[in-house]
Formats: structure tokens, C-alpha cells, sequence
């Protein structure tokens, strides 16, 4: 057989698992399309012909694209830029149900509470980890790719699972039902759905804008489950679900820069009881975001 048409055809077999790892350590299917592209790439420009365990060496390339790409985002940070706007794939776009069934596989496989400790690890830490106790690399193998010793790469993992032992057992579940409660809001008013932006909100709900938000045309405040839905109905076309500073709302991005943060406080029989609307580019610097990719 033809070495590219080998080369194409062990891709393709191994395509799922390395958009799973690369998935899992980086939180969002674009970038992790991005990797496995770039994978592909260095592989058809690579002579393999002594490479004896090709699904290992891809599984090590595109762990090498996701640490540079880690690091990349980390020098990023002190700015707003720090989030990254969730986009279709290729294949969404063009077909909405395509492969669906390992959509959803990738959906499940981080929960809310893992993402926003993933996204707290430093690029190094993060890669041994998922390597490591997600598919079960030997240390020895992730070593040369973080560029430590075998013991200082175990010692990476070690402190990224206490990192994630540290979270709560039930913020996956409070997280899990804050999105759920957001979700259904924020669908609801890009939809146009009074009746449902209404079911969602408390009576008595406030919403208020900073003084930035209101010079973009929100109101300072707005007062009762009523004017609230009209306000935001038919609205947040550009809302993206986050997790900011621990709890489920929404950022919208124009331009690559984080605009405005929508911080939701809900109530316990699940409605929404309020909603902050922060544009100060101080005060956004100031948050800590984590796009909800799935």
C-alpha cells in the first residue's frame, strides 16, 4: 500500500481518540480540531518508516500542539482575551446531525466543575494529568513532552489531581443546574420566547447594567419579571454561556475581546433573581471566565 494512503487511512482510526485528548486538554472542540489538524499536517510532511507504534506518536504530536497552545493562552491572560469564543466545526455548519453520537461523547466527557479546574492548572500540570489519569500514558512517555524528569512530571500530576480532589462533590451538580437554568434563559431569549422568559425569571427579579453597559444602551436597572423578559427578548443573539467566578451566566465577545459579562444569581426554586451586566474593561479583567465549549 501507498505510505500516504497508510499514513491517511491510521489517521482516520485514530482521529477520535486524538480529538478526545486534545479536547480534554484544551475544553473547546475548535481548538482541539485546530491540534488534530496541525497533527495531520506534521504527519504527512514526517517519514515514519521507523516509527513503530504510529498511534503513540500521534497521541505524543498532538499533545506537544496542545502545551504550545496552553502556553499560548496563558500569556494571555492578564488580558480579556483570556476566553476563547466557542465555534462550529466544519462539519456543524454544514450539517447539523454529523456525527452527533461523538458530539455528545465529547460534551460528556469534562463536567463543569472538571473545565474550570483544568482551566486553573498550569500548562504543564494539565497535560501530565489528562495524559496520565485520563489515558493512562506512563509517566516516562509524558516526561520528554513537558520537558522534566520522570519524578518531576509525576509530581505535575500529583498536584493537579489533589487540584481536582479539592473540588466540591456537589459543585458538579450545582453547576450542572445553574446551566441548566441559563441555558433555558438564554435560548429563550434569542428566541423571542416571552412565555418562557417569564417561567424563567422570579417576580421579583432585578436586573442592573454598570455605568459602561448603560452607556451601550442597557438601563442602570430594571425592576420585575415583566420588563426584565421584555427586555432581553429577542436579545443575546451573541451570549455565550461561562462560568464566571464559580457560578454559570454569560459573556458576549465582539472582536475577540470580552465585552460584557451577564452574571446570573438564581434562587432556590430555580428561577433567576438577578442579573448583573458588567462592560467596564477593569472590572472584566478582574473576573475569572471559563467558556462553557460544548
Amino acid at each position: 500500500m501507498d505510505e500516504k494512503k497508510w499514513q491517511a487511512e491510521k489517521f482516520e482510526a485514530n482521529r477520535p481518540h486524538l480529538r478526545s485528548v486534545a479536547y480534554r486538554m484544551l475544553g473547546s472542540r475548535t481548538e482541539a480540531e485546530d491540534a488534530v489538524q496541525e497533527t495531520w499536517l506534521r504527519l504527512s510532511r514526517a517519514d515514519t518508516t521507523d516509527v513503530e507504534n504510529l498511534s503513540g506518536w500521534l497521541t505524543t504530536v498532538t499533545a506537544r500542539i496542545c502545551l504550545d497552545m496552553l502556553r499560548s493562552r496563558k500569556l494571555r491572560r492578564e488580558d480579556p482575551l483570556a476566553v476563547h469564543l466557542p465555534e462550529l466545526t466544519a462539519s456543524q455548519q454544514t450539517d447539523p446531525a454529523a456525527n452527533a453520537e461523538e458530539e455528545i461523547e465529547l460534551s460528556d466527557s469534562i463536567g463543569l466543575a472538571l473545565l474550570v479546574v483544568l482551566e486553573k492548572l498550569s500548562p504543564a500540570e494539565r497535560l501530565a494529568f489528562v495524559l496520565h489519569d485520563m489515558f493512562d500514558l506512563p509517566f516516562d512517555e509524558i516526561a520528554p513532552i513537558v520537558g522534566r524528569t520522570t519524578i518531576a512530571t509525576r509530581q505535575l500530576a500529583s498536584r493537579a489531581r489533589r487540584r481536582v480532589r479539592d473540588t466540591p462533590v456537589d459543585a458538579e451538580a450545582d453547576l450542572s443546574r445553574q446551566r441548566h437554568v441559563v441555558e433555558a434563559f438564554f435560548t429563550a431569549s434569542r428566541d423571542g420566547d416571552l412565555q418562557a422568559l417569564l417561567a424563567a425569571l422570579d417576580p421579583d427579579v432585578v436586573f442592573r447594567a454598570d455605568a459602561v453597559a448603560a452607556r451601550m444602551g442597557a438601563l442602570p436597572e430594571i425592576r420585575g419579571r415583566g420588563p426584565v423578559a421584555e427586555t432581553f427578548r429577542g436579545r443575546a443573539q451573541g451570549a455565550r454561556l461561562a462560568v464566571i467566578d464559580g457560578a454559570v451566566g454569560a459573556v458576549v465577545i465582539f472582536g475577540g475581546r470580552l465585552r460584557i459579562a451577564l452574571r446570573l444569581a438564581i434562587g432556590d426554586d430555580g428561577t433567576i433573581v438577578g442579573i448583573d451586566a458588567t462592560a467596564d474593561p477593569d472590572q472584566l479583567r478582574m473576573l475569572d471566565v471559563t467558556i462553557i465549549d460544548r
